[in-house]
C-alpha cells in the first residue's frame, strides 16, 4: 500500500493523572491505529515536527514511536520516515445508538413527508427507460479537458473581481447564448449564476412568495417546483393542461388572485405538448393584469426534432414578469452543476444578495471552463450533433413501440427533449404498469407520480436519449412481455 503523504495533525485527548507523557503518547497513538483513526501507509511527521505540534520534548516522540514499532504498529526506514504498518487490521467501530432520538429528530420525522415522484423508488443500475440522463458518453470529454486545463495554468479565474451573480465572462455568453438559441433580450446583468434549475427554483420561491401565497402549478407538472413552493408553505394550485398548454382560464377561476404560476411552456413536464401561442399571450396577460411573476422553466428545450427551437415565453413578456430559469446539465453531463436565473433588471440584485445568504460564493473556475466552451462554439457543436443522435433513438423507440407494443402501450410524438410520455391501452393504471416494466427489467415511472388533483393520466414516461438503438429495442420488447 502507497504510504499517505503530508502532514498529520491527530488531535489526541487529555492526559489523565498519573500517566507518564511517554505512555500517554503511545496510548493515544495505538488507540488511533487500533480504531482506524490512522491508516494504514499513513507516514507520521518526523519526531521534532511531531513534539513541537503536541508540546512535548522530542525524547518523548522518540520513545513512544520505538514502542510501538517494537509491537508492529508501525514501520521505519532511514530516509524514508515512520508511517503506519499497514497490516495492522483496525478493528470494527460500532456507536451505539440512543435508546429513544432526541426531541428535535422525532420531530423532523414526523413532519417530513417523502415526495410523491420519489415514494417507492429505489436505486438501480442504469437501464431503458431511465428519465432526465442526457448521452453523457458522447460528449467531447477530452476536448473539455483541455480547455480546463489551458484555464487552470492561466490562473485568470482566481484573479477576477467576485461578483455575487456569477463569472461575469460566463454570464456574458448565456445573455449572447439565449438571444440566439432562444430569442431572449437580456444582458449579463439579468442573470445569476446558480447550481442548477432546482436551486433557482428554490431561490426563486423563498424570495418571490410568503407563506400561504397561492401559486399555479401545471397538473400533472415537475414534482421540483412543487418541493421549492412547499418549503416556503406557498398553497398549491393545480392546474389543469390540454394540448395547448396550461388551462388559463382554469387557474384564474380557481385563483386568480394567485402570486405567480409555475409553467414549462417549450416542453410540458411530464406531458410533453407546447403551449401555444394564444395561451402563452392569456398567461401573460394575466400576470400583467394581476401583478403575478411567471416562473418560465427552460430544461431541455434545445432538443426539438420537428424544427428549430421556439422562442422562450421570455421573448414575448413585456411587463417584466416572467422569470426564466435553466440549466446545462442535460445539454451537457449530469455532473456539471451550472444553472442560471434570467430575472427582471430591478428583481436580480435581489435574487443576487438573497442567494448569498447560503453561499457566499460562486465556484467560478468551472464557470470560467464553461464561458470558454460557449464562446468558442464548442456547445452549439454539441447540441447540434446531439439533436441529430437523440432524433434517431427517439426514431428507433416509435418504431419499435409501433411493432411491439400495438394495444398495449401508445407512444406519444416525443417533438421535444430527451424523454416521451406514452399512454396505456391495456386497462392497466400507471402504476400497476410501472410495477409491471419493473419486474420485467426496464424502468418506466407512471405518469401519476407527477399529479396533484387531476385523475390518473394512465400513462408511462420513457426516456430514450442515454440508450443506443439497440438497447432501446430490447428495452422495448421487454416491456412488451411486462405489459403482455
Amino acid at each position: 500500500m502507497p504510504k499517505v503523504k503530508g502532514s498529520l495533525e491527530l488531535p489526541l485527548r487529555g492526559r489523565a493523572d498519573g500517566h507518564s507523557l511517554t505512555d500517554w503518547l503511545y496510548e493515544e497513538l495505538r488507540a488511533a491505529i487500533v480504531e482506524g483513526r490512522l491508516a494504514g501507509g499513513t507516514r507520521l511527521p518526523a519526531t521534532r515536527d511531531f513534539a513541537a505540534m503536541h508540546g512535548v520534548s522530542r525524547g518523548v516522540v522518540v520513545e513512544a514511536f520505538e514502542r510501538l514499532q517494537s509491537e508492529g504498529y508501525l514501520c521505519s526506514r532511514v530516509g524514508a520516515g515512520t508511517w503506519v504498518n499497514d497490516r495492522v487490521m483496525p478493528r470494527a467501530r460500532s456507536i451505539a445508538a440512543p435508546a429513544t432520538e432526541p426531541a428535535y429528530i422525532r420531530r423532523t420525522v414526523a413532519g417530513y413527508a417523502r415526495p410523491k415522484a420519489w415514494v417507492g423508488l429505489a436505486a438501480a443500475p442504469m437501464r431503458p427507460f431511465r428519465m432526465g440522463v442526457p448521452e453523457e458518453r458522447e460528449f467531447p470529454a477530452k476536448l473539455w479537458a483541455t480547455l480546463a486545463a489551458r484555464r487552470a495554468k492561466a490562473g485568470t479565474w482566481i484573479l477576477g473581481e467576485h461578483d455575487a451573480r456569477g463569472y461575469r465572462p460566463l454570464r456574458e455568453a448565456i445573455a449572447r447564448y439565449l438571444g440566439s438559441a432562444r430569442g431572449v433580450v437580456c444582458e449579463a446583468d439579468q442573470i445569476v449564476i446558480v447550481s442548477g434549475i432546482q436551486q433557482a427554483l428554490d431561490v426563486l420561491a423563498r424570495i418571490l412568495v410568503r407563506p400561504g401565497g397561492r401559486v399555479w402549478m401545471e397538473d400533472p407538472g415537475y414534482f421540483g417546483a412543487r418541493i421549492a413552493f412547499e418549503n416556503v408553505r406557498a398553497r398549491i394550485v393545480p392546474v389543469p393542461v390540454d394540448d395547448e398548454g396550461i388551462c388559463v382560464a382554469r387557474g384564474v377561476r380557481k385563483a386568480a388572485g394567485a402570486v405567480g404560476a409555475y409553467v414549462t411552456p417549450a416542453h410540458q413536464f411530464p406531458l410533453g405538448m407546447t403551449m401555444s401561442l394564444g395561451r402563452r399571450m392569456e398567461l401573460l396577460r394575466w400576470a400583467e393584469e394581476s401583478g403575478a411573476f411567471v416562473i418560465e422553466d427552460d430544461y431541455d428545450s434545445e432538443y426539438r426534432f420537428a424544427a428549430r427551437p421556439i422562442p422562450a415565453l421570455m421573448s414575448l413578456d413585456r411587463g417584466s414578469n416572467v422569470v426564466l430559469v435553466g440549466s446545462f446539465s442535460k445539454l451537457m453531463f449530469r455532473s456539471l452543476r451550472i444553472g442560471y436565473i434570467v430575472a427582471p433588471r430591478k428583481l436580480t440584485d435581489y435574487i443576487a444578495a438573497f442567494r448569498m445568504r447560503t453561499d457566499f460564493r460562486a465556484v467560478h473556475f468551472e464557470q470560467a471552463v464553461l464561458s470558454e466552451f460557449i464562446e468558442r462554439g464548442h456547445l452549439g457543436r454539441h447540441v447540434r450533433r446531439m439533436r441529430e443522435i437523440y432524433a434517431a433513438r427517439r426514431g428507433e423507440l416509435l418504431d419499435a413501440a409501433r411493432r411491439y407494443l400495438r394495444g398495449a402501450l401508445e407512444v406519444a410524438g416525443a417533438h421535444c427533449g430527451l424523454y416521451t410520455a406514452a399512454y396505456l391501452r391495456n386497462g392497466m393504471s400507471s402504476a400497476q404498469a410501472e410495477a409491471a416494466a419493473g419486474a420485467a427489467g426496464v424502468e418506466a415511472l407512471a405518469l401519476d407520480r407527477y399529479t396533484v388533483a387531476a385523475r390518473d393520466p394512465q400513462g408511462l414516461l420513457l426516456g430514450f436519449a442515454s440508450f443506443r438503438e439497440e438497447e432501446i429495442r430490447e428495452g422495448v420488447r421487454r416491456l412488451a412481455r411486462g405489459l403482455g
